[in-house]
């Protein structure tokens, strides 16, 4: 599990500029030199570049064919092999993109591009450096003292905990194409660009992200290929995505084969689930894994999404947490379906 500390990075290069929409030919307003900082907003600055990012789902920066096509790739080298250049650098990255702000719906906005030393992954020091984007201005009022009243103004600036797009790019592993965290304040489709076609990231092919797509793949057979081959009552699905949250949560290292006798159990299940995880990860283009580290963040975030949900017309909601015989089907002589729950104390 990767471990990271920001609280003693300091930023040491700084350029802002303005990059538009591309579509409606917004232009960029570049800057030639770095962004004059006054000291009382250095620290709020760093928050606000900072804050979104944990060690939990790391990338790198790719390319379909090479990664050495990827431009933010071949700047992020030239801006760690020298620190000469810096604004010119920062332009580059700027025209790229803005060149890749082709949707009508990206919104114009100020691309900061800081270089930072100090950061601490995995108990190393490294250099990092931060791409980030503001688009979103909150208007905020300012209240001044006079002689005998106060004066109240009113201003616009960015939220301190409200950065809409970044990026910081490690300098480590390089021939990977870095090690990569990105943050995305909406989940449009127009924000993809930032993800998709600017950085071009990849999946990193670590413990959260296996750990991330062995359950999803797990919840993918289980609530909508396992009813379609088997006879299952939606209490037996629900106990098994029960069953394979409890692996995970349970153990640090993972084994496949342990996993689907240990949660599966029956033969023939097991030979659908390996036939569904080898298709699923061909068609998604998702390396063979059978062992890894377990990371709790990625078991943590998935096991939001495995409900275990009994949904009973619009009347109720039945939450299954543990021994499926607890709960018995029936149906009685008028044909009206109902469930017998067994409990010992009610509370």
């Amino acid at each position: 599990m990767s471990t990271l500390a920001l609280s003693e990075i300091q930023l040491t290069h700084l350029v802002t500029h303005r990059v538009g929409n591309k579509t409606r030919e917004e232009g960029c307003i570049l800057s030639s030199k770095g962004s004059r900082i006054k000291k009382e907003a250095l620290s709020h600055l760093v928050e606000y570049f900072l804050s979104p990012f944990k060690a939990e789902a790391f990338y790198t920066l790719s390319h379909p064919e090479d990664k050495e096509l990827n431009e933010v790739f071949q700047v992020a080298k030239q801006i760690f092999d020298s620190t000469e250049g810096f604004a010119k650098q920062s332009q580059t990255l700027a025209q790229v993109l803005y060149d890749c702000s082709d949707h009508p719906k990206i919104a114009t906005g100020q691309f900061h591009v800081a270089r930072m030393t100090g950061a601490i992954l995995d108990g190393e020091s490294v250099e990092v450096l931060g791409l980030f984007k503001s688009e979103t201005s909150l208007p905020f009022l300012k209240l001044n003292p006079m002689e005998d009243c106060y004066e109240i103004a009113t201003e616009e600036g960015v939220d301190i905990k409200g950065l809409d797009k970044g990026c910081i790019i490690f300098n480590t592993e390089a021939e990977k194409g870095f090690r990569v965290l990105v943050h995305n304040g909406t989940r449009s489709t127009e924000a993809r660009f930032w993800n998709d076609s600017f950085l071009q990231l990849k999946e990193s092919e670590d413990e959260y992200h296996q750990t991330k797509e062995f359950m999803h793949i797990t919840k993918e057979f289980l609530t909508k290929q396992l009813a379609e081959e088997f006879e299952v009552t939606k209490t037996d699905q629900i106990d098994l995505l029960n069953r394979s949250v409890e692996y995970f949560k349970g153990r640090q290292e993972f084994d496949k084969k342990d996993f689907t006798q240990t949660v599966f159990q029956d033969k023939e299940v097991i030979s659908s689930f390996d036939t569904f995880d080898k298709g699923y990860r061909q068609s998604h283009h998702l390396a063979a894994s059978s062992s890894f580290e377990i990371s709790p963040e990625a078991v943590k975030k998935q096991s939001r999404v495995f409900k275990s949900v009994l949904k009973l017309d619009k009347n109720f909601h039945v939450y299954i947490h543990g021994d499926k015989n607890l709960i018995e089907r029936g149906e009685d002589p008028d044909g009206r379906k109902y469930y017998k729950i067994f409990f010992e104390k009610e509370e």
